[in-house]
């Protein structure tokens, strides 16, 4: 358990890695081993400064302070500025939504949503796995749809390679599909842009609107060679 005041908020932070979108209290308690009544405490600092937000259930996700920082720093500032038009047309086009993701630490790194997702259970995960980003920090099953045998995700990564799209069928989240593409700039594959629908959603034309998207932002990049 970590002892400071700064470490066991940073420990509440560091609950929300590879994790739900929200988390109940009991869950950050448990994840950071602190006290309900502590955990509660770190939390109300949080939401007072803008780390975390209170969801209408009750639950806690990161806040817009958490996602700013994140979106500042220098390497995925300027994919995040290049990519937020095409980002906005794709959520127009899809009715889901988007987001963008980034290789860190064995996770993907959401530019928009501050999120960091697992690569193997996610489909813009299983895109940077396919071109050579990670391993994964840890390969777990988070609900009964996700794979874990090496084997057949190995497979998937294959056709991935193949296709240039990556989807993820309630792997993470129970009444979620996500459908990823590869976001490159001569040949290097330089993040995976994504879209997140409910299920029952129809995604029939998912697929064409994230190539254009991945086109579109690839084209805004700068030459990795240089």
């Amino acid at each position: 358990m970590a002892e400071s005041v700064a470490g066991r908020v940073f420990s509440v932070l560091d609950a929300f890695v590879d994790a739900p979108a929200t988390l109940r209290l009991t869950e950050i308690a448990r994840r950071t081993g602190l006290p309900v009544p502590t955990a509660l405490r770190m939390v109300r600092e949080l939401v007072a400064w803008g780390g975390l937000e209170r969801a209408a259930d009750g639950s806690y996700r990161l806040g817009t302070r958490i996602r700013s920082l994140g979106a500042a720093a220098p390497c995925p500032r300027g994919l995040l500025d290049v990519s937020l038009p095409a980002l906005r047309t794709l959520t127009s086009r899809t009715g889901g939504t988007a987001d963008i993701a980034v290789p860190s630490d064995g996770t993907a790194l959401c530019l928009v949503g501050g999120r960091r997702l697992p690569l193997h259970a996610t489909s813009a995960g299983k895109i940077l796995l396919a071109h050579g980003h990670g391993p994964p920090t840890e390969v777990r099953r988070h609900t009964r749809h996700t794979v874990t045998a090496p084997g057949i995700l190995g497979s998937q990564l294959i056709r991935i390679r193949e296709t240039g799209l990556a989807t993820a069928h309630e792997e993470y989240v129970l009444g979620e599909l996500s459908f990823a593409a590869a976001v490159s700039r001569n040949g290097r594959t330089m993040a995976a842009v994504f879209v997140t629908l409910p299920t029952s959603s129809p995604h029939d034309r998912v697929g064409s609107a994230l190539r254009e998207a991945a086109r579109t932002i690839g084209r805004g990049l700068p030459d990795p060679s240089r």
